[in-house]
């Protein structure tokens, strides 16, 4: 029976290839023939029995079909369908990651795609697995769009204008009619954001959302920064209106509810340039030799209602994000700045937690609730750690208690097996511009760790303190942050590099691992290779991540911790606050999968923040570089990949790749399992940690990418 294959549009023959298909996954596999098939489908007419006919065949040439008996057909495997994001790489060719993570990747080859991108939920037809070759198929569906707004260039022309995404994984330029080009400028940057995509059109069609400014101006580059990764450049009018209405008069009601510490001495620590200050500290000696120590949180979630216009804003922002010039508040300036700030020598309403301590620093006594303070004074960083080192100043008494007490903290936390990463934190100086005119890398020093073992100790102590009530299954719900211990594999890897150095790992326990990680950090401090070390180490640890599941933080050795200390600037702070207070009240517990819902979308946009904040320090290095092109430099190689090695210059920390092209002396091969470069003639090795000269060949601020090449001796 000769059947001829009907020529159509090929995305209603892709629609009836799936229903064919999950014909046979609905039916159990049962073998079936075209007339079969046909009847399931309730199709009658004879052309388009001739079509499922050809699909039948063609599903079977591919492999995902098989021909048991004459024109009887059954599904090689059931599982023809997966769902997953897409994961585009450079050449245009994706990987599709399914909910399974013991599911491995399928490839997409790029004509597969179907206008698929970065990041969209898909759905897509597997192909049956060729012995020995990888997992392939197609996406037949876009299920969930990740990203439909992107930063880049207008290219204009005289009837059309086209948008260029800066986005290196947005494959597609985007067509702008001249309509919608909202104002803009040929040359300028701006927010397009996608309307259409034609079936069968190469471009989607979209419209000019926002103009930024002029390429290479600082305020056009931050800001675009912030559009790409999806974070409000103001606030909505209606929750500026929310935040003006709140009335700044504390009422002696409220007080009357509280417990009232504005005659115990109260301090904040925070940089020289804070204008949020979210945490104090107060401190009283009590007549049987214990000591009081005050955590005073700011007590934003009694000026947020759950559900406002104020309440739903900071939820989709989820944390204020720290640029390289500017920090982009979670809540308005009258909120973060202004009423829920811990200003000096004014009354402050704060959520506590307030501990006995004997002078070994154990807590003896403790107490959550609700206060209000006065703050006597504000002190820096540097005015404290001043006062430790000279041992004169304001409270020098009371400061030396509070940092003896954070040294027995820390001491008793490193023992029980908590990890000291220490990576070096690199700051600009800029000009009134934002222009780049020097690099400094920022120092940790006691006045820093004491502030930070009081809000670990703060942390720990309300995670501990939820995560008992209740009883087995009826765990009281809560918002946790929780770090699981390091896959087995990473740190095995990390270990193996480490000891070209000359460290050990010992990875026989969790306790014997931290107790080799501090080591190798105490050892490593000052060292050329300290930055690559630590960033390697940290990337064999798992992620922090927020959930309502009681896991333990292994970075900290915590067994329960959480965020309660800083509620100005996360959102989850806010929902520690509501529900520990909801708690402290005799409330009931909270529903875990709507809490669930929060926290990961919580960590999403945390993760959000730190990529954008990397992505603002990339550009700044590029910009610092790009009047030092032909300058020469010493740097050490901080990362390999199949086309190029990454080098870090030791002077500033400015960090930019050789590419292997540019190496001409031998072709050049990665070794993955060893973090290496290797020549394939003369062997030469270049490795994670080497120290190398190079020259700054190019700078492309719009990529931010700095290239480099190889001085070779």
């Amino acid at each position: 029976m000769s059947k001829k294959k009907k020529k159509g549009n090929s995305t209603i023959n892709q629609v009836l290839t799936q229903m064919v298909l999950d014909i046979f996954e609905q039916n159990g596999n049962t073998p079936l023939n075209y007339k079969q098939v046909s009847a399931k489908l309730n199709v009658r007419d004879p052309d388009a029995r001739d079509v499922i006919f050809d699909i039948l065949q063609e599903e079977t040439f591919k492999g995902v079909l098989k021909e048991i008996s004459a024109g009887k057909f059954q599904l090689l495997e059931l599982k023809t369908f997966v769902e997953g994001k897409v994961d585009l790489t450079n050449d245009g060719s994706a990987f599709i990651v399914t909910d399974d993570p013991t599911e491995t990747d399928i490839f997409i080859a790029p004509r597969k795609l179907r206008n698929a991108l970065n990041g969209d939920r898909v759905k897509v037809y597997v192909y049956a697995k060729s012995k020995g070759k990888r997992q392939e198929g197609e996406v037949i569906e876009i299920l969930q769009r990740h990203k439909m707004e992107f930063t880049g260039v207008v290219k204009l022309s005289e009837r059309f204008a086209f948008f260029i995404p800066d986005d290196r994984k947005m494959m597609h330029d985007i067509f702008i009619p001249i309509t919608d080009l909202n104002g803009a400028k040929n040359g300028i940057k701006a927010v397009a954001e996608i309307t259409d995509w034609p079936a069968g059109a190469k471009n989607p069609i979209g419209r000019i959302k926002h103009v930024l400014g002029n390429q290479g101006e600082n305020d056009t580059e931050m800001n675009a920064i912030l559009a790409e990764y999806g974070f409000p450049l103001s606030f909505p009018a209606e929750v500026e209106k929310d935040a003006e209405e709140i009335p700044a008069e504390i009422s002696a009601e409220e007080i009357a509810k509280r417990k009232d510490f504005r005659n115990t001495l109260t301090f904040t620590i925070d940089p020289f340039d804070a204008k949020d200050f979210d945490d104090a500290i107060s401190f009283k000696k009590l007549d049987n030799g214990h000591y009081e120590v005050g955590v005073h949180i700011a007590d934003v979630s009694h000026y947020i209602i759950p559900d406002s216009a104020l309440d739903k804003e900071a939820y989709e922002r989820g944390t204020s994000v720290y640029l390289v010039d500017r920090v982009i508040p979670m809540l308005p300036e009258r909120l973060s700045n202004g009423l829920c700030s811990l200003r000096p020598h004014e009354d402050k309403l704060c959520f506590a937690a307030v501990f006995e301590m004997d002078e070994n620093a154990n807590v003896v006594e403790q107490w959550f609730g609700k206060t209000v303070i006065h703050s006597d004074r504000r002190f820096t960083y540097e005015e404290v750690q001043d006062v430790i080192e000279t041992k004169t100043g304001d409270y020098v008494e009371e400061i030396e208690k509070l940092n003896a007490l954070a040294y027995k903290l820390r001491e008793r936390k490193f023992k029980a097996g908590a990890i000291s990463f220490e990576a070096t934190e690199v700051k600009f100086k800029l000009d009134e511009t934002g222009k780049p005119i020097g690099v400094y890398v920022k120092e940790r020093k006691d006045a820093h760790k004491l502030i930070e073992d009081f809000m670990l100790l703060a942390n720990k102590k309300v995670a501990e303190h939820v995560s008992k009530m209740g009883k087995g299954k009826h765990k009281y719900t809560f918002v946790y942050r929780a770090h699981d211990s390091p896959k087995p594999d990473a740190l095995a890897n990390f270990a193996q590099f480490a000891a070209r150095f000359g460290y050990k790992i010992n990875t026989k326990s969790d306790k014997e691992i931290a107790k080799s990680l501090n080591f190798l950090m105490d050892d490593v401090e000052g060292k050329k290779e300290q930055n690559v070390l630590t960033h390697l180490a940290i990337r064999s640890m798992a992620k922090a991540i927020y959930t309502t599941k009681t896991s333990s933080h292994y970075g900290l050795a915590f067994d329960h911790y959480t965020h309660f200390t800083s509620p100005i600037r996360r959102y989850p702070d806010v929902m520690v606050h509501r529900l520990l207070f909801h708690y402290l009240n005799g409330g009931q517990s909270a529903n875990a999968d709507h809490y669930e819902e929060l926290c990961k979308h919580s960590s999403a946009m945390e993760k959000k923040a730190a990529d954008a904040e990397r992505s603002s320090v990339k550009y700044k290095q590029a910009e610092y570089l790009k009047d030092q092109v032909g300058n020469v430099f010493t740097g050490i190689i901080s990362g390999v990949t199949e086309w190029g090695m990454y080098v870090e210059i030791i002077e500033n920390k400015c960090e930019g790749m050789i590419r292997l092209r540019d190496i001409t002396d031998d072709f050049y091969t990665l070794d993955e399992k060893n973090y290496a470069i290797i020549g394939q003639r003369k062997k030469k090795v270049y490795q994670l940690g080497d120290e190398v000269s190079i020259r700054v060949k190019n700078v492309d601020l719009t990529k931010k990418q700095i290239d480099f090449t190889l001085v070779q001796n």
